[in-house]
């Protein structure tokens, strides 16, 4: 099954997190203080991460949680948005790269 994953930036992570758990109904799935949550229903992968080099609020991109995607890929599309497609594994490696603090395990 896939996952609309949406991926925003932040400049205040602690009220990005308080303001979409309560959208969301739930907590992130994992979270790197001062730096990404994400969270994970059963038809949205949702992140969103403190970055400079956008204005807080931007899409940073979109994409897709797909269980069948052999790899991590990417592409853009006619309007210059970047979609990514990767599955929880997958993310997790790049979260836990990225933060290797985060040991972050997908749930399901």
């Amino acid at each position: 099954m896939k996952k609309l994953h949406i991926a925003l930036s932040t400049r205040d992570l602690a009220a990005s997190v308080e303001d979409y758990s309560a959208r969301l109904g739930l907590a992130p799935e994992t979270m790197v203080e001062g730096a990404y949550a994400l969270w994970r229903t059963p038809c949205l992968n949702f992140t969103v991460r403190v970055d400079d080099s956008c204005e807080a609020g931007a899409l940073r991109h979109l994409g897709w949680e797909d269980a069948d995607a052999a790899a991590f890929a990417e592409d853009t599309d006619v309007n210059g948005i970047v979609w990514e497609r990767f599955s929880a594994q997958q993310q997790a490696e790049e979260i836990n790269q990225i933060w290797p603090q985060a040991g972050y395990t997908p749930r399901n």
